[in-house]
């Protein structure tokens, strides 16, 4: 039932762009695991073993925090409508900041949505597909707007604040590297 990939394929890569949620986990080397759900336009595949995907401003930065610790991520995607499937994409990720040289190059291939707060690029080692019978079906009805409503109300500064106040830090304590040199705040003391 399972099968295991080295990179996507035509058919999984379709499977991935059909879909309209896809979920984030990632986990430091000890504390809490974070499993997230995304959605609204946020996903790209440049190459069969790279996906991107923008991070829009949320309650927390733990993803960034994670990544910026081991770089270990995992990409869930389900088919909740047609055929069952589960597809996961395993690997290695780097986050990138609006400072950071390639966001110009990156950010180019997204919508622009408001509070866009960090690009992942996840080099994928493996892939794996399961049969996915159990997960229910789901009609879908559209994304939801209440975030972007919330981004555009509160503006750059508003977005800055919100940064400063709740994405710093992960729920363990954990920096972020939302706003200063990711080398620095990721290995305090050194030089």
């Amino acid at each position: 039932m399972s099968q295991r990939y080295s990179q996507l394929n035509q058919e999984l890569t379709r499977f991935i762009r059909d879909q309209n949620v896809f979920f984030v986990a990632t986990a430091p080397e000890s504390g809490y695991t974070n499993l997230s759900p995304k959605g609204l336009d946020s996903l790209r595949i440049p190459d069969p073993n790279t996906v991107a995907w923008l991070n829009v401003t949320g309650s927390g930065n733990e993803t960034a925090a994670h990544v910026l610790e081991n770089g270990r991520m995992t990409l869930m995607f389900c088919a909740f409508t047609g055929n069952p499937m589960v597809l996961r994409l395993y690997g290695a990720a780097r986050v990138i900041h609006a400072r950071d040289a390639e966001w110009s190059e990156l950010i180019n291939r997204f919508d622009a949505l408001p509070g866009a707060r960090q690009i992942f690029v996840l080099d994928v080692e493996l892939v794996q597909t399961s049969c996915g019978m159990a997960v229910p079906l789901f009609d879908y009805r559209g994304q939801r707007d209440q975030l972007v409503d919330w981004a555009e109300k509160k503006g750059e500064k508003g977005i800055t604040e919100y940064w400063e106040k709740k994405n710093r830090v992960s729920l363990d304590g954990r920096p972020t590297g939302i706003f200063e040199d990711r080398q620095a705040e990721a290995n305090p003391g050194r030089g």
